[in-house]
């Protein structure tokens, strides 16, 4: 397959633009989506749902879990992708943006397994998955995070809870570069 095109869907987060980029100096085709956008109009061959605000911005985004592509969840991301297929989101214990080491629990995961054994991350934890959706298995951990990290593989569904398009976060190109050969497979 050439490079993916890769859409980052806009939940309204401070870094959604960084993601975009972080796509583009991958050197695949990349562009900002509105999240109000149903998935029928776009064409993609991968999907990352940005972080954001608050689940109560997220749109249409959760309707990109069914569009039968790749999709990284990055926080918000993440948490709306464990909500809605049955997962559990608490607010956490620690609130606001914070670097985190976090320990790869699963270093065959093709998201995050090449991170291994732990890699350090910026991360809020304001709201965080408690518990997985069923076919789920977390990925990585820390002492501020129990799920910092979700897979399945099957359905090619991904999540970080940490921001792997900031400069704080170690090898953050690594895991963009990781979805890519994901959504190339």
């Amino acid at each position: 397959m050439s490079d993916p095109r890769i859409v980052v869907i806009d939940n309204h987060g401070q870094f959604t633009h960084l993601e975009k980029r972080a796509l583009r100096d991958a050197g695949v085709d990349t562009a900002i989506v509105d999240n109000e956008t149903p998935p029928e109009a776009v064409d993609a061959d991968g999907v990352v749902l940005s972080g954001g605000p608050s689940m109560d911005r997220t749109g249409r985004a959760a309707a990109y879990l069914d569009a039968d592509v790749p999709v990284l969840g990055i926080c918000l991301g993440m948490q709306l992708m464990a909500a809605e297929l049955g997962g559990r989101v608490e607010s956490g214990d620690y609130g606001g943006y914070a670097d985190v080491t976090v320990e790869v629990t699963d270093d065959d995961d093709p998201l995050v397994g090449s991170l291994a054994p732990e890699t350090r991350t910026w991360a809020s934890h304001a709201d965080e998955v408690t518990e997985l959706p069923a076919g789920f298995t977390r990925t990585a951990t820390s002492e501020v995070c129990g799920v910092e990290a979700m897979s399945d593989s099957d359905r090619e569904l991904f999540g970080v809870q940490w921001h792997p398009e900031v400069a704080h976060t170690e090898r953050g190109d690594a895991v963009f570069q990781n979805f890519l050969d994901i959504c190339r497979a």
